[in-house]
Parts: structure tokens; sequence; C-alpha cells
């Protein structure tokens, strides 16, 4: 499976879609305040670094880099998301390879990220910790929350 990785085009109606597919999917998973995904519009903005991944033409897995406030040298992963059907072949093993790549070569030293603590994430938290990551309290504006996971690992 050849996976095509690229920055974000937010004009492209696929990606509208599939954004929209990541935060219906994310709805029932926790309580409005406890769901932390970016929309499309908070995804444009200046301290976010979006990209997709193509398997022949279909958007298949996206990933975000977003700067966190306060710090040259930190930055939080999100929008991670690979298409059910295509899960488990390691699409985000390799946009999570491709961001990292992309974090060091920029001069970060330490990627954050707060997912979901309930069991529909536990494939999400298993990728986490295969790349490297390893739990730890809450970052940058996060308050702690029984219904999140914060996890960080440097590059």
């Amino acid at each position: 499976m050849d996976l095509a990785i690229r920055r974000a085009d937010f004009d492209d109606p696929a990606l509208a879609l599939f954004l929209t597919r990541h935060l219906d999917d994310l709805a029932p998973t926790a309580p409005k305040e406890s769901r932390h995904a970016l929309d499309i519009v908070s995804l444009r903005e200046p301290s976010v670094r979006m990209w997709v991944g193509h398997v022949d033409d279909q958007l298949v897995v996206t990933g975000a880099l977003v700067t966190i406030a306060g710090s040259n040298h930190d930055e939080e992963v999100k929008s991670m998301r690979t298409e059910p059907a295509v899960r488990g072949k390691g699409l985000g093993m390799a946009m999570l390879t491709h961001l990292a790549a992309d974090a060091r070569a920029r001069g970060v030293q330490r990627l954050w990220l707060e997912t979901g603590s309930m069991e529909y994430f536990a494939a999400a938290r298993a990728l986490y910790r295969r790349f490297g990551f390893t739990e730890c309290g809450p970052f940058g504006a996060y308050r702690a929350d029984p219904n999140s996971t914060f996890m960080t690992a440097m590059l």
C-alpha cells in the first residue's frame, strides 16, 4: 500500500468530509468539554501544519502539528485519523513518523498529545506508545480530565 503524504489543501471537499467524519466519530466518546479535536477553521490557523495521506488518490489518513503557545521547541500532535476501512495497516504510524520528521527538521525537541482515555482510543494509545510516547500530566492549556490521556515524546 503506497501512501503519498502532502500538505493539506483546505479547499479540498474530500478533506472537509474526512474532518467532519472525524468530529462525528468523536462526538459520542466524551462530553463536549472533554473533546479537543480541531475543526477545519482551527486547522487553518498559522500555528498549525497539517498533512493528508492518500492511497490510490483516496484520502485515508490525516495528522497535524500545532505550536504550543510559549514554547519554541514543543509541538502538539493533532487531528490524527485513519479511515476505518484501512486501520491496522501502518498508515497511522507512517503519518506519525512523517510528523516527527518534519518537527525534528524544524528544531522541535518534544511532541505532546491528548487523546481519549476510553476503550475507543486504545488502538491510538498503543500506536503512540509504539512510537515512543509515554503518559504524562496535562500540558499547555489542558487541565486534568478523566476522559483524557496525555502523552509526550522526545525527538
